[in-house]
């Protein structure tokens, strides 16, 4: 079963930032999490995320792209099957999940 991928605006933003290689490395994690965004402990490809430098992530799910650096944080509704993708970003420090944290508030998610 598929999942359907929805993208904040900043999120594309992210995407479409991203160099040639790395828009690649991208495309195949989201093309994973197409397919199965569920937890790890639920057979899924995401990582939970939880409290991260003093914000509170607990509902949201990230996967790490090894050797690029890039975290992809998301949420799942399954109601209606659908994934939003909140960033897609290089994790420098905390940095990614502040801005993940300052978009679920701005989103209200």
């Amino acid at each position: 079963m598929k999942w359907r991928l929805t993208f904040l605006p900043e999120a594309e933003e992210d995407f479409d930032k991203l160099d040639g290689s790395k828009k690649k490395i991208v495309r195949k994690a989201l093309a994973k999490i197409e397919q199965n965004p569920l937890p790890s402990y639920e057979g899924g490809y995401g990582k939970p995320l939880g409290n991260k430098g003093g914000k509170n992530l607990s509902n949201f799910l990230k996967v790490k792209i090894k050797g690029a650096g890039i975290r992809i944080v998301y949420q799942t509704i399954h109601i209606d099957e659908m994934v939003i993708i909140i960033i897609i970003g290089m994790r420098e420090d905390f940095e990614v999940y502040e801005e993940a944290f300052a978009r679920v508030k701005k989103y209200e998610l």
